[in-house]
């Protein structure tokens, strides 16, 4: 672990701390009929959340929708959505967004209690208090930076022949800079913000033996932005700050040490940040549950969340499993299974473990629409689907989702007829002798055991059906193991086991993995 990944993981863990003690927070957002965004709820369960997805997914929208829950102490017509979510009419025309009830709704932890509000649109925007009576908005300081808030250069000449005999200068306190000068490489010795009428810019002077001395004219773009963001945030308390594409103009180690020090100063400060990126350094700079991938799929144009532990995709679809074998699964218990059967097959393939990623916790019915996904970007190359025994069903709806997007999807399934639970209890079941010294049991103890927990089940559960995952964890417990861990042991022997029935399965994961290595 670097230096930089282990101060990630502190200040991760501190502000998890902290958060369960915070007072005010805003923990969802639910936008229905808004710039395509038919209905999409968002949940932030972390001080610092990184929007992520692709162009058109709605990133900014989530962002312009939370910008709207507070009211803003002498900012009231900046963040409402009359202002962010405006109609266009006259001359006949009426440009607005999708026809249907058209809401921001809102719930918030504020100053210790849960309260909601929404935002409906009619003949014009209004609040509704969801119910509560004399309810009113929640009073929060806010800061919203989206790309359009860089200065370009016309915009700064046209500042600066207007401002030649209007300008007032404002030192900027050190306290101020502390953000930037941890980020930017450069160091300085003064900044200033010169003001002419609603306008301002910001001059900088470096330290050095040489004076160095010049306007945000003549800034780079990452430069100019961190310094603002610094300037900006540095004395805000409790506040929410919501930051479009933190990333542009950054080198990509800046932005990972961005994100460090925006989380360090959510925790000094008592922060909510939220920020919308495409950068995969940004999104792996934040804890898993924090990483908000947003996916809109093309046939019902529906926005989605992608679930936070659906990580394999985020990689994919970010570059992060380059040169890997990304393999997804149904849950923990597939991946334990197939893990096993990779310690059999990586010796005889010369493989090691960070050749390939596996992923989980996605439901049978849920594959199709990651196919459309990884298809879309043409990613389906990459991966191999490994579904449970009794999802054979779903292989025709598999390479249909592909073949709508050119690609070829060719799933495998896991052996027997059910859940891989099934499969692994009897395998153990029907070979305790063989499994007994793996599981560091005699195999009096091994069968004894298997026999209290069927006993134990039998009447509530059914062991030979759902019941296999209550048999196996309590098998597990009794050998101070985890479901998994036991079924990445069975993988394994029965993957060394000639003939046996993991070996159809076996020869067709090693096509697949030969088919992987020879396309790098």
């Amino acid at each position: 672990m670097t230096l930089i990944e282990r101060q990630l993981d502190e200040v991760w863990n501190a502000l998890r701390a902290q958060a369960v003690e915070r007072h005010s927070s805003l923990d969802e957002v639910r936008i229905r009929n808004i710039r395509g965004i038919r209905d999409l709820r968002v949940t932030f369960r972390y001080p610092v959340c990184v929007l992520a997805g692709p162009n058109g997914c709605g990133k900014s929208t989530v962002l312009l929708a939370c910008a709207c829950a507070y009211r803003v102490s002498g900012r009231h017509r900046d963040f409402v959505p009359t202002t962010l979510f405006p109609n266009f009419t006259g001359g006949g025309t009426d440009l607005q967004d999708t026809p249907g009830d058209t809401e921001i709704e809102l719930h918030y932890l504020d100053k210790g209690s849960r309260v909601s509000m929404m935002w409906r649109r009619g003949r014009g925007w209004n609040r509704s208090y969801m119910g509560r009576k004399g309810g009113k908005q929640p009073e929060r300081e806010l800061y919203l930076r989206t790309l359009t808030n860089l200065t370009n250069p016309s915009e700064v000449r046209g500042f600066l022949q207007l401002a030649r005999k209007e300008l007032q200068t404002e030192q900027l306190t050190e306290d101020l800079l502390i953000f930037a000068q941890r980020i930017l490489p450069r160091r300085y010795r003064s900044l200033s913000r010169i003001a002419a009428q609603a306008r301002d810019l910001l001059f900088a002077e470096l330290e050095g033996p040489r004076e160095a001395r010049y306007s945000e004219f003549h800034m780079s773009a990452g430069e100019r932005a961190i310094l603002r963001i610094s300037k900006d945030i540095s004395k805000l308390h409790d506040a929410l700050i919501l930051i479009d594409e933190i990333e542009a103009g950054l080198h990509p180690y800046t932005q990972q040490q961005a994100m460090l020090e925006l989380q360090r100063i959510a925790l000094r400060n008592k922060l909510q940040v939220i920020v919308a990126s495409h950068s995969p350094v940004v999104l792996e700079s934040v804890p898993a549950e924090a990483r908000l991938f947003l996916d809109r799929d093309e046939d019902t144009a529906e926005v989605r969340i992608v679930p936070p532990y659906r990580d394999i995709l985020q990689k994919a679809l970010y570059g992060q499993s380059r040169d890997r074998l990304s393999i997804l699964c149904e849950d923990d218990m597939a991946e334990g299974l197939l893990l096993g059967f990779m310690d059999a097959l990586n010796v005889k393939l010369g493989l090691r473990h960070d050749d390939f990623i596996i992923g989980r916790d996605t439901g049978q019915s849920e594959f199709p629409g990651h196919v459309r996904t990884l298809s879309k970007f043409g990613k389906m190359s990459e991966f191999l689907l490994v579904l449970d025994g009794d999802s054979r069903h779903m292989k025709a709806k598999i390479e249909s989702a592909a073949a709508e997007y050119g690609q070829a999807a060719q799933p495998l399934f896991l052996p027997g007829d059910g859940p891989p639970e099934a499969w692994v209890w009897q395998a153990l079941e029907s070979r305790s002798d063989d499994y007994a010294p793996l599981l560091g049991l005699t195999p009096q103890d091994m069968e004894q055991r298997m026999r209290g927990v069927t006993q134990m089940l039998e009447g509530s559960v059914d062991t030979r059906g759902n019941g296999n995952k209550a048999a196996m964890s309590y098998l597990a417990e009794d050998t101070n193991r985890t479901a998994p861990e036991v079924a990445r042991i069975v993988g394994k022997r029965e993957a060394e086991r000639p003939g046996g029935e993991a070996s159809a399965f076996l020869v067709q994961l090693e096509e697949r993995i030969n088919a992987w290595r020879q396309q790098r």
